[in-house]
């Protein structure tokens, strides 16, 4: 077992990322599957979201990859969600603008993960909602990107700018880095534009677009502030039962990939 490394990213905030990274994982972990998540915003929502005080953990990724700590050092282990936690807050902000001053800065964070590989199955990145270094080096330690956007004009924009970056990035970083899926999140099937942009992804993505939408939920809007995942919070809410549904699928796409190789 080698886990699958997946960067979720979109760098238009606001559009379900870090909700998508701490849901997709505790349902993943629901399903007896080992699984980390790495809070590499600022802004520590996915720390907060996962039932952990940014403002009191000892450790954060600044540790991981500025101090080089060794990762089972930094992580929290069996958080509300029932997966381990490299957590972030504020201190990540200054991790930027030390990364600049070393060598290889841009795979400081796949080289920290190495020796953890082959003890999850999958291990999640949530990205800040810029490309910066912090991107950069999920890109590189990533195999794909999950790239989770509503479907509203500006954000087809977006994504077109975004999968150009990602195929730069590749190029430079890590040419197997490939586009895991894309889903569309905060979804209302009564919005005419949201059918719109949401043909359009399909006509243009195809089977790269996940069949499984993320509806607009209140309860998957109040889960954070409680710190948990939702499915913990309200497993009978919609919104719980639509990240369920996004992990068998992503299972299931995976299973197909491995016996067609």
């Amino acid at each position: 077992m080698v886990a699958r490394v997946i960067a979720v990213a979109n760098q238009k905030g606001g559009v379900g990322k870090t909700t998508t990274a701490v849901n997709l994982a505790a349902s993943l972990a629901a399903t007896r599957r080992k699984v980390l998540l790495i809070d590499l915003d600022p802004q520590g929502n996915a720390t907060m979201g996962s039932g952990v005080d940014k403002y009191e953990v000892p450790m954060t990724v600044y540790d991981l990859l500025v101090d080089e700590k060794p990762i089972e050092e930094v992580m929290v282990k069996n958080t509300a969600g029932k997966y381990d936690l490299v957590a972030a807050n504020a201190d990540v902000t200054a991790c930027e603008i030390k990364l600049i001053e070393f060598f290889a800065r841009e795979v400081r964070l796949k080289n920290s993960l190495k020796p953890i590989l082959d003890q999850y199955d999958y291990i999640f990145i949530d990205c800040p909602p810029a490309l910066n270094l912090l991107t950069i080096n999920a890109m590189s330690a990533a195999d794909s990107v999950l790239v989770p956007m509503q479907c509203e004009y500006y954000a087809l924009e977006g994504l077109t700018a975004l999968v150009d970056t990602i195929s730069k990035l590749a190029a430079i970083v890590n040419p197997d880095l490939v586009i895991e899926g894309i889903l569309r999140t905060m979804y209302d099937p009564r919005n005419r534009l949201a059918n719109d942009v949401s043909d359009q992804l399909k006509q243009h993505f195809g089977d790269k677009v996940y069949r499984t939408v993320i509806p607009r939920n209140v309860r998957l809007a109040e889960a954070p502030s409680f710190g948990t995942p939702v499915m913990y919070y309200d497993k009978s809410s919609t919104g719980a039962k639509a990240y369920l549904a996004l992990a068998g699928e992503m299972l299931r796409r995976l299973e197909e990939k491995s016996l067609a190789s």
